[in-house]
């Protein structure tokens, strides 16, 4: 190495260790001022709605009644909500429920996606591919009630399915007034397929844009090498298309087991009936229940961080197991 560029090495090393004074945090302020505007809406979000509030989880220690202050007058009882809840009959199903109907939506839901932005990558036909974009897109801007209000309709005693099977019933040569619909709602063995379908049909284009993004930036020359060397198109999505989107893929897995411990009670609520509590009734459902409707407030945000609880240290776990295997995690 030359002397020259050892000088060079030694001011970048020097200006690297300066540190950072507030008159640097004045100086990027004023440079990028209409970038941190327009981030500024989004942090105000964050901070009032999700960081705010979580001096909350105090009252899970406590007998908490609404009126009463957090701090003063408090009664607190320790871990007596977290006991209450392990002891009583519903919490393993619960947590159970939670656990299997997480997992059905890990194995159809999280690949769905990436399936079709695959074949969405394929697709040679600029009119076709953008109007399936379109498409599969439009359900996510759609109303979660409309959703289930759409779904109960398809699958009612006089819905979609059980029209479809009267009319094949009847090419059988069964007869129409001996034909008996499913109203699969009121039956527990159908609420996950529906639950986890419904979900994929509303959620797969929206989910398809990220890696959609992602393909878009590999090297078309690997494509055209790949070509040469006689590979077909199979052989390219699986040695160049999947491994460019891996690092996406393994970030997104990293957050959908971090919440494994979680589950849209809202879409619960709408969909779920009396008949379906034995599969359908989560830890989200259980504390809406408890929350809201018998208003025992302490209770609920016992659960609430128990499973929060556990969903950090899935995360945790499952980042580092993630960097050890394919050298991707989030830190």
């Amino acid at each position: 190495m030359s002397q020259a560029e050892e000088e060079t090495q030694t001011k970048n090393t020097v200006a690297h260790k300066k540190k950072f004074t507030f008159q640097d945090f004045k100086r990027g302020l004023r440079k990028g001022k209409y970038v941190y505007l327009m981030f500024l809406p989004v942090f105000l979000y964050y901070l009032i709605f999700c960081y705010l509030p979580m001096y909350g989880i105090v009252i899970a220690f406590q007998d908490f009644r609404p009126g009463m202050d957090f701090f003063e007058n408090a009664e607190w009882v320790g871990f007596k909500h977290f006991r209450s809840f392990f002891s009583s009959p519903i919490a393993f199903k619960v947590i159970k429920n939670t656990i299997v109907l997480n997992l059905w939506e890990l194995a159809f839901g999280f690949p769905a996606p990436i399936i079709l932005a695959l074949l969405l990558n394929e697709i040679r036909c600029s009119w076709f591919k953008k109007t399936v974009q379109t498409v599969s897109y439009l359900p996510h801007f759609v109303a979660m009630v409309v959703i289930i209000g759409i779904v109960k309709d398809i699958v009612s005693s006089e819905g979609l399915i059980n029209t479809i099977r009267a009319y094949f019933y009847e090419m059988a040569g069964g007869d129409p007034s001996s034909f008996k619909p499913i109203v699969y709602l009121n039956e527990a063995k159908y609420f996950r397929p529906i639950y986890v379908l419904s979900g994929i049909w509303q959620g797969i284009g929206w989910g398809s844009i990220l890696y959609l993004s992602n393909l878009a930036s590999i090297d078309p020359g690997l494509y055209e090498a790949a070509e040469i060397d006689g590979a077909g198109r199979f052989r390219k999505m699986i040695s160049i298309t999947l491994p460019g989107i891996a690092p996406t893929i393994t970030i997104m897995l990293i957050f959908a087991v971090g919440g494994l411990m979680s589950s849209g009670f809202e879409k619960l609520i709408l969909l779920y009936q009396p008949l379906t509590y034995g599969v359908a009734d989560t830890i989200g459902t259980y504390m809406y229940r408890t929350g809201l409707e018998e208003a025992k407030y302490s209770l609920s945000t016992a659960v609430s961080l128990f499973s929060t609880v556990i969903n950090f240290l899935l995360l945790v776990f499952v980042n580092k197991f993630a960097a050890k295997v394919s050298e991707t995690s989030l830190w």
